[in-house]
């Protein structure tokens, strides 16, 4: 019996997508209506894995809470590949398909990753394709990507359930990817026409901050002269931040903001106890260090101004996402073939929106890539992000993604092990640990004015 060209193998799962593409759409769907934020996915994470192991999966689950692993293993040894779709939801209450409870909603169009996991695991998971590859495919759900619920997760790091405050951050420091060589993730993006897909570029780093401004409380009324307004502490600081945007040099794509999630109990009272919620955004790390230094600086000066002091909690964010070029070629090679010449933009490689991903932490460790996939109209996070296109959000980079696989594995992982050979790390999984832990710092600044 003749062995399968790879061109053969792609039109079989090409054809398997195709014969069954409702229900990877209706799984998205289906994601849709069960929208949940991060480290909360267990609806989401439970009928995931009902789907894997209706394929016949074993699937390991409760990773990072609710992150999910399930493998095909080749015929030969070789390689891993791991396809990724992320679990998580957003807080927009005003969205059309927010939960009437809880706010979340799927306004960042992860439920189309599902889809396009289940996709994957399908075209790739029979014997006619799998006893051609060499190597591993890796089916991972991570959990959490949208940096959002900040006290929640201090809460569940304090409660050691965990200690990143990110997914894929949080597998990685478990090990998840240990075990994998490279990966690949399609997410939604807003748009229509030509092109469908586009791929390239990176994404900003970012750090988080929680400062919780500490003043006196006092009548409001009877006695607002002995007290110490904690919330004209964050509004001033807020103010002073605004400041130093005219400083922020444009080839950083330096973006800052912040909102006040705790700002005081009673309003005939002065507040003494406000917490404000910071985020500090650069294309890298040194830029992001440079300006988040800013940014302290004016959280100090909203203590100073009132005479109250600031606890300054600063969270190891995301790093700049690094696209691997030989993976790169290969999925624009298959994009073309699979859905037109003009079907795929490649971006320069230092392009930013200003927009950030825990991809790029998992890109300082192993290679990979992050398209997109052009289907959506609204507002990325706006209470109007709709999938316009399920064809084109899940159906189309579900084939991409399975021939990309196919052609990194197939020939004896030939094209896998030249992406490997070709890539320098930025850590090791030990280093990037060390890091990030490293970069959780408290400091306390007590004012003396008063």
């Amino acid at each position: 019996m003749s062995v399968p060209t790879v061109n053969e193998l792609k039109s079989h799962a090409i054809s398997i997508i195709n014969s069954d593409k409702e229900t990877f759409i209706d799984a998205a769907k289906t994601v849709y209506e069960i929208p949940e934020t991060g480290f909360n996915e267990i609806k989401t994470s439970k009928f995931i894995d009902g789907q894997l192991r209706g394929l016949e999966f074993s699937v390991q689950t409760g990773i990072a809470k609710t992150g999910l692993k399930a493998t095909i293993t080749g015929k030969d040894s070789g390689p891993t590949v791991a396809v990724i779709a992320e679990l998580d939801a957003l807080n927009v209450p005003m969205h059309l398909g927010a939960d009437t409870e809880t706010g979340a909603a799927h306004a960042c169009g992860h439920h189309a990753q599902i889809g396009i996991l289940l996709g994957v695991a399908a075209a790739l998971r029979g014997a006619f394709i799998k006893n051609s590859l060499s190597g591993k495919v890796v089916l991972i759900a991570t959990p959490a990507e949208e940096f959002i619920e900040i006290q929640e997760r201090l809460n569940l790091r304090k409660n050691s359930e965990i200690e990143f405050l990110s997914g894929k951050q949080e597998m990685i420091r478990l090990g998840t990817f240990d075990d994998v060589d490279m990966a690949m993730m399609v997410h939604t993006a807003v748009g229509s026409g030509t092109p469908m897909l586009n791929i390239g570029g990176t994404s900003n780093a970012h750090v988080s901050h929680q400062v919780r401004y500490i003043g006196k409380s006092s009548h409001a009324g009877g006695a607002p002269d002995q007290g110490i307004n904690a919330l004209q502490a964050a509004i001033f600081a807020n103010s002073a931040i605004n400041t130093q945007r005219e400083t922020f040099r444009e080839m950083d794509v330096a973006r800052v903001h912040g909102i006040i999630s705790r700002g005081g109990v009673a309003v005939n009272a002065v507040p003494d106890d406000i917490l404000y919620e910071g985020r500090v955004r650069a294309k890298s790390l040194n830029a992001l260090d440079h300006v988040s230094k800013k940014v302290i600086r004016c959280y100090k000066a909203g203590a100073l101004s009132v005479g109250g002091s600031a606890e300054i909690l600063e969270i190891a964010g995301y790093h700049p996402l690094r696209q691997d070029r030989n993976i790169q070629e290969i999925f624009v090679s298959n994009a073309r073939s699979i859905l037109g010449k003009e079907s795929i933009k490649v971006l320069p490689k230092t392009y930013s929106q200003g927009g950030s991903t825990d991809m790029g932490d998992l890109s300082c460790i192993m290679p990979v890539i992050h398209p997109y996939t052009i289907s959506a109209s609204g507002v990325g996070h706006g209470a109007d992000y709709i999938i316009e296109d399920y064809d084109r959000a899940v159906i189309a980079p579900a084939k991409v993604v399975a021939a990309t696989v196919i052609d990194l594995l197939g020939n004896g992982a030939s094209a896998a092990k030249k992406v490997i050979d070709g890539y320098s790390a930025t850590y090791s999984r030990d280093n990037y640990v060390a890091l990030q832990r490293a970069k959780f710092r408290i400091e306390t600044y007590n004012s003396t004015f008063r």
